[in-house]
């Protein structure tokens, strides 16, 4: 299986619609890959908080509309990171949209984990209730955003809804890189499964970005990693390599705590995510 993970570098002085546009064109020369993932909140940068309202978009808006059409160009299962989504009643979330091929809408997950503690994202949008999952012919994604890193559990959740590739799109700041890919290699080896964590590149409001995406594979390995500024991160992996890990080392089997009830389904989302 071939992923490309798209560090698209988001800067003030290049409107949303340009940027749009232009990472629109980025999937579609992705052709050769089986999924693309973009990063979190790409649009507007994850620490604008000033401009999430003002660029805030319906489920189908504008960005919907494009990388629908990428997606179908491309022929490509596209994780199109997250938008600032305002919802019918007003509220804002942060939300992953995960487009088929055919450029049908595959899921959507509300951001969960809000970051700020008592600003920015924390008290500017709404917080997600349902755990996603997506069934790709070859693996099936777990999906999750940026300040979900920090939490296990929520990946140990995805796994128990059989997940086996983990999907993070991120805006880290680079003041914190070094906890980026410490998480995401944790998240790998805890939950025996691959980690594809997007970042973006550039500066948010003011806050440098990490960069550095990353693909960990189930032993914790580093696949592949990025550098600082914008780059198309591309590897061929072997999802067949998930089920062989668990059951050469079957720790999973073993656990005693933390042990759910079912999954909370997202009313919104299509059947079947």
């Amino acid at each position: 299986m071939r992923a490309s993970l798209l560090q698209i570098s988001v800067d003030e002085g290049e409107s949303v619609a340009s940027r749009r546009r232009r990472t629109a064109d980025l999937v579609r020369d992705q052709a050769a890959s089986d999924l693309v993932v973009l990063p979190e909140l790409w649009t507007t940068g994850a620490f604008a908080y000033e401009q999430f309202g003002r660029e805030a978009e319906p489920l189908e808006g504008p960005t919907f509309e494009a990388m629908a059409g990428a997606a179908s160009d491309a022929g490509v299962w596209l994780h199109a990171g997250s938008i600032p989504e305002r919802d019918r009643d007003g509220t804002l979330y942060n939300t992953s949209l995960v487009f088929s091929p055919a450029g049908d809408l595959a899921a959507r997950y509300r951001k969960i984990h809000r970051f700020g503690f008592d600003k920015g994202e924390a008290v500017l949008m709404g917080a997600g209730e349902a755990r996603v999952t997506v069934r790709l012919p070859q693996t099936t994604l777990g999906v999750a955003t940026c300040y979900d890193l920090r939490f296990p559990e929520l990946f140990r959740s995805l796994v128990d809804d059989g997940a086996e590739t983990l999907v993070i799109p991120a805006g880290w700041p680079e003041r914190r890189r070094t906890h980026w890919t410490l998480l995401a290699r944790a998240r790998a080896v805890e939950n025996q499964s691959f980690v594809l964590a997007c970042g973006t590149a550039g500066t948010h409001a003011g806050v440098p970005q990490a960069g550095h995406s990353i693909v960990v594979d189930p032993w914790g390995e580093v696949l592949a990693e990025a550098g600082a500024g914008e780059e198309v991160l591309t590897v061929d992996f072997d999802p067949a390599r998930v089920a062989a890990t668990r059951e050469q080392f079957p720790a999973l089997k073993d656990r005693v705590l933390g042990l759910e009830a079912p999954r909370r389904q997202d009313p919104g989302a299509p059947p079947g995510t």
